[in-house]
């Protein structure tokens, strides 16, 4: 079987202390995986690891079959990356920003692909604007367009709802189910249970560095996960 993305007993040691404890999964094209835990539970790293902006203390992290701390070439264009924060700079505009990045990423056609990408996020009149004029909302639009303008595989989602108000969680849920719809694979972790669920066809609750459940979506009830999830873990902290 072909998998988009796979993690082999990841580690992650700060101090000599594990803050990712041997975690492991596999992900084929198209699955949506929702890594739910609380704040201190390593999720924020484990992303990074995934993303190979963070080197493993141990273990290996794979795209489409490239370990990713051997050949940076044949991997790092697969891969798109939403974190924390945006990673646009205030001074730009939009279109700027997104110029800036096509051209590390060694894109050649962006007078056609930049325009089409800020229309379907529905910010043509934001084209010009300085990326620190914008709403948070708007902010977290204008870096998936960045974290999606090279037509990645799989791409990592760190709390992309965190900020947000009602409608602009709303078109961010949206713009999360075409990713599904593309067949690209995705990792969202959250401590946000109704905003992992909703898209979500594989779980895990990260606790203590670990994954202490990864399954299915359909083999579960909401109700009953959340009520695993509290006891589990919100009865600890």
């Amino acid at each position: 079987m072909n998998f988009s993305i796979e993690a082999h007993g990841l580690i992650r040691t700060f101090g000599g202390i594990p803050v990712v404890d041997d975690i492991s999964f596999q992900l084929v094209p198209g699955e949506f995986l929702s890594v739910f835990g609380p704040n201190g539970s390593g999720k924020t790293v484990l992303l990074r690891m995934l993303a190979g902006t963070l080197k493993p203390t141990a273990g290996s992290v794979s795209v489409a079959g490239n370990v990713t701390d051997k050949d940076k070439c044949k991997w790092r264009h697969k891969v798109g990356f939403v974190s924390h924060q945006s990673l646009l700079y205030g001074q730009l505009s939009v279109e700027e920003n997104l110029y800036f990045y096509g051209r590390l990423f060694g894109l050649r056609d962006l007078h056609e692909r930049i325009p089409e990408r800020i229309a379907q996020a529905g910010l043509t009149d934001r084209t010009s604007t300085p990326v620190r004029n914008l709403s948070r909302g708007l902010k977290q639009r204008v870096a998936l367009i960045r974290a999606l303008l090279h037509d990645p595989e799989v791409v990592l989602l760190d709390e992309p709802y965190a900020g947000l108000d009602a409608h602009a969680s709303a078109v961010l849920r949206d713009q999360l189910a075409s990713l599904k719809s593309d067949r690209r694979t995705v990792v969202l972790v959250t401590h946000n249970l109704g905003q992992g669920l909703e898209i979500a066809d594989r779980i895990a609750i990260q606790f203590r560095g670990q994954f202490t459940e990864i399954d299915n979506i359909e083999k579960l009830e909401t109700e009953s996960f959340e009520r695993f999830y509290r006891n589990t873990v919100e009865a600890v902290e």
